[in-house]
């Protein structure tokens, strides 16, 4: 899935969460994914996801996704799961950002104006 600025967080989520849950294919075995490491993947996005329907997209700010890092340890290389993971990574990023931009989130109200 290509990340455009109209995607939301949370369709790119989506969408990593149902390609994760489907078998791996021959490419991407080529390409050092294993049935544990989709299973670990799709499962941490998984609770990302579920963090911020319930709470909110205000939570991204406290999400700490490490996802290229984690790619690397793992020795997997370039390729449509690591590109998807790697939407992830800059939605939830770009949404963080977002989120500590908004202080009206979680609650906080901005202070009313003064009065002369």
């Amino acid at each position: 899935m290509t990340v455009t600025p109209g995607t939301t967080v949370l369709a790119v989520l989506d969408a990593a969460v149902a390609a994760l849950k489907s078998p791996l294919r021959e490419d991407d075995r080529a390409q050092g994914w294993t049935d544990d490491l989709r299973r670990e993947v799709q499962a941490e996005i998984s609770i990302h996801r579920s963090v911020l329907r319930r709470h909110g997209l205000g939570m991204a700010r406290h999400l700490r996704p490490r996802f290229d890092e984690w790619m690397e340890r793992e020795d997997v290389r370039p390729g449509r799961l690591r590109d998807l993971v790697g939407d992830v990574q800059r939605s939830l990023a770009e949404a963080r950002t977002t989120a500590a931009e908004t202080p009206t989130t979680l609650g906080v109200r901005p202070r009313p104006p003064a009065r002369e």
